[in-house]
């Protein structure tokens, strides 16, 4: 496409441009009129320009110095509002809630935006992005299968997921060397099952999973003890691999 600013590879830019994916994008958001949203990430503007008609106002967040300039000058004002930061610093707290979240995230922090959205999620309706295929793997897998890890529990511990669309490498320029995918999160809301200590939660989880070949007696000697897996009813000699986000909760309670 003519007119595309050069990629950089510090920002882990591929900018989306195949319409035909945007389209479909589109159609996965589903933007309503009175949504209060916020895009990460828009690049050079194509799946902005896209959703802007259906929106009262739509927030975009966007890293690259020129880009922010080139955006804030073509786009309505009063339509958009272009914020020049980094998403993992930038306050969505200030945007009005019920928040929805969109984007094509960068591929070199896409992981570290997801947790930021995880802490978040009490304030959000949705999030709808665009990542490697093989991280919407990781996020939306079972346990027992290869791709379920931390990534898997954490995210699923606050959200509903689901894949909604495939994207090949050539709908990018420049196409990257993974294909990648649409998922969407949908945050499980105020009565979701919860841990007692969730700090606690997320030192578990990380332990089951920091050497995934280890039994979890082994993997979580620093924290739960014996008489923790018994209470629980969780047979210490499992992989973390195997546990479902209910019986880490239950194995994290036990372990306070």
């Amino acid at each position: 496409m003519a007119g595309l600013p050069r990629a950089r590879k510090r920002f882990g830019q591929h900018f989306l441009t195949d319409r035909h994916y945007v389209e479909r994008i589109v159609h996965a958001i589903a933007p309503a009129r009175a949504d209060s949203m916020v895009e990460i990430g828009p690049g050079t503007g194509i799946l902005t320009d896209a959703l802007v008609p259906s929106l009262e106002h739509l927030h975009v967040v966007e890293i690259d110095r020129d880009l922010a300039a080139a955006l804030r000058e073509r786009l309505p004002a009063g339509k958009v509002t272009v914020h020049e930061a980094d998403a993992l610093e930038f306050p969505f707290e200030s945007l009005p809630a019920p928040l929805r979240v969109v984007g094509n995230l960068p591929y070199n922090v896409s992981t570290p935006i997801l947790f930021r959205m995880a802490a978040l999620a009490d304030g959000l309706r949705d999030c709808v992005f665009m990542l490697q295929k093989e991280v919407v793997d990781r996020m939306v897998a079972m346990p027992g299968t290869p791709e379920y890890g931390r990534l898997s529990v954490m995210l699923q511990y606050r959200f509903a997921m689901a894949l909604a669309v495939r994207v090949p490498p050539g709908a990018f320029t420049p196409p990257p060397k993974v294909d990648s995918a649409v998922v969407r999160m949908a945050p499980l809301g105020v009565d979701r099952a919860r841990a007692q200590d969730e700090a606690l939660f997320a030192r578990v989880v990380a332990g089951a999973f920091s050497q995934r070949r280890k039994m979890l007696r082994s993997a979580l000697r620093g924290q739960a003890k014996p008489e923790a897996f018994d209470a629980a009813g969780i047979d210490s000699t499992r992989r973390g691999e195997t546990l479902s986000v209910a019986e880490f909760i239950a194995l994290a309670d036990a372990a306070r």
